[in-house]
């Protein structure tokens, strides 16, 4: 294919250079003489592993050119990725002026065409970026709309500097947020010859994933060095401590818990945490990522109810009491939480769990009840039918089959707020339905 790569800087270099190597014609696009020139004599602008030699190869073999031109570079290519920078401003928001000068180039170079042309863009940009920004600014330069003639993708890009040829041969995927199939049909024949699946969604979806990705990079190693700043405090090696835990492949380095839903609660996960604080203040360790945990969760909790408040006091269905679906442990539970919150709130509130039965409640679990909603028995219902009669809130905690089936059939005119994710529910077509995190 011939593709133009606006931005030769890191990632564009290494893109462009890659994707030569793959067997497309490549001309980079910058505005910077003498990195074009540098690309053009087969030398990298750029330190990176492995690059140098791979720039003098695409440029000896012509797969590799460089210009300043805009125009040379859309006359000379049927597809154009966006790889310009976009940094951070004071506020912390992505400056976007180098997109937008881009974009506006790219979409004049296109008008003055007659063939179609694909616009891929691959630099870090906030959701909604694509779709509310370049696509109007592109279609405006262009005097295209997006259809056959004009297609519009994202495609982030994840190379770490340092193993970034290697990262682009052998990514664990590659995401396409496209909205046309032309769209996802032009960057599949891109990356046919890399082995990585490629994966398509929406164009929002693909621009929140390099974000999050990045995020969860620095949550690893704030949590990682925090842990390890307290345990060494025990005399404990935390690298031999944190080889261990990354032995577990089924909860620690896995999907598990990466779900977005209802705040934690539970016997297990609040009390360990706070105790892992209180040692830590034991021992004048200062753990401020880790610190700020429960007030996150509590965050999450709070969310829940304003979803609920948001339209005044309502009588509510309640669905799911104990901290997950199958138990009757009600034992720091966010769902007992949210509950009392609506209560003491003055919210009429029937409350249907299946696996709860006051009289059946003993120990800590039954203490913990008594001192958090003390009248629980007068709220419980005991079929979820009755739990609906007069309910103008359907509240989701936790549901199974039969809840699930309840509400299909008795959810009109009422607001189905789901902290679960409940695809059935999600799927009722004219219903007031909201997720907690969707």
């Amino acid at each position: 294919m011939r593709i133009s790569i606006f931005g030769m800087g890191y990632v564009g270099l290494v893109s462009g250079a890659c994707l030569a190597e793959l067997g497309h014609d490549i001309i980079g696009v910058d505005v910077n003489a003498s990195k074009v020139a540098m690309i053009n004599a087969g030398r990298s602008p750029i330190v990176e592993t492995g690059i140098d030699k791979l720039v003098k190869e695409m440029a000896a073999s012509g797969r590799l050119t460089a210009t300043t031109s805009a125009a040379d570079g859309v006359e000379k290519s049927d597809v154009s990725f966006i790889s310009v920078g976009t940094p951070s401003r004071p506020t912390g928001l992505p400056a976007l002026d180098a997109i937008d000068t881009v974009v506006e180039e790219i979409g004049a170079a296109i008008r003055r065409k007659k063939s179609p042309h694909t616009v891929v863009v691959r630099s870090t940009v906030p959701p909604g970026t694509t779709e509310e920004r370049i696509a109007p600014s592109l279609c405006r330069s262009a005097g295209r709309a997006l259809g056959p003639q004009l297609a519009l993708c994202n495609n982030p890009e994840f190379l770490r500097e340092g193993t970034a040829i290697h990262d682009f041969g052998k990514p664990a995927f590659t995401l396409a947020g496209c909205s046309s199939d032309d769209a996802f049909a032009v960057l599949s024949e891109v990356y046919r010859e890399t082995t990585a699946p490629i994966i398509r969604t929406d164009v929002r979806t693909s621009e929140s994933v390099k974000y999050i990705c990045n995020t969860f990079h620095a949550v690893k190693i704030a949590f990682a060095n925090e842990v390890g700043a307290l345990l060494k405090s025990f005399g404990v090696d935390a690298r031999e401590a944190m080889r261990i835990f990354c032995e577990d492949r089924i909860l620690n380095i896995s999907h598990a818990y990466l779900r977005p839903g209802f705040a934690f609660g539970g016997s297990c996960l609040p009390k360990d945490l706070r105790a892992f604080l209180a040692l830590a203040q034991a021992q004048g360790v200062d753990l401020p990522f880790l610190g700020n945990l429960l007030p996150s969760n509590q965050r999450h909790l709070e969310r829940a109810y304003e979803m609920i408040a948001d339209g005044g006091r309502r009588r509510v269905a309640f669905f799911g009491l104990s901290f997950k679906l199958g138990t009757d442990d009600l034992r720091g539970s966010p769902l007992v939480l949210l509950a009392e919150r609506l209560i003491g709130k003055g919210f009429d509130v029937s409350i249907f769990d299946r696996y709860v039965e006051v009289s059946r409640l003993i120990g800590s679990n039954r203490e913990f009840i008594d001192r958090e909603i003390p009248h629980l028995e007068r709220l419980l219902t005991r079929t979820p039918e009755e739990t609906l009669e007069r309910a103008e809130v359907i509240l989701v905690g936790h549901v199974g089959p039969a809840e699930i089936a309840a509400i299909v059939d008795g959810h009109r005119g009422r607001t189905i707020i789901d902290l679960q994710g409940v695809g059935e529910l999600e799927a009722l077509q004219g219903a007031d339905y909201r997720g907690i995190c969707w």
